[in-house]
């Protein structure tokens, strides 16, 4: 299976994984000209912005480590646009979490989760790296 594919089938099996902890997945893929944000939903009352990484093994170390800080300021750009084109209010709760797939060959789907609930708070504004 290519890499393309893979992170594919990680990012749904990560969403029906959190589908089954309560979460209710409202977009998948969600883009803006800023980037993407793989997965939003809502834990309870608080909306949440997943980031789904995904590692073939652990030479580069676990898949949240690829969660940069210039990552986590996009993400957030991203949030932005979503939260002004969904009107979302402003005193609605929100949330940044790290969902990190990995294989596990004994498991029926082959893939292991770990959720890291509140990974990164907010950020604001852009550094040159994220251009």
């Amino acid at each position: 299976m290519d890499k393309v594919n893979e992170g594919r089938r990680m990012e749904a099996g990560a969403a029906a994984w959190l589908e089954t902890q309560g979460v209710r997945i409202l977009h998948r893929n969600f883009r803006s000209h800023s980037g993407e944000i793989d997965l939003v939903g809502n834990d309870g009352d608080c909306l949440v912005f997943f980031e789904v990484k995904y590692r073939t093994g652990r030479a580069c170390g676990p898949p949240e480590a690829a969660v940069t800080p210039a990552k986590q300021r996009r993400i957030c750009r991203v949030s932005d646009f979503y939260r002004i084109r969904y009107r979302i209010p402003a005193g609605q709760q929100i949330r940044y979490d790290v969902v990190a797939a990995f294989l596990l060959p004994d498991r029926p789907d082959g893939i292991g989760i770990r959720w890291i609930r509140d990974a990164f708070p907010y950020h604001t504004g852009a550094s040159a790296g994220d251009l």
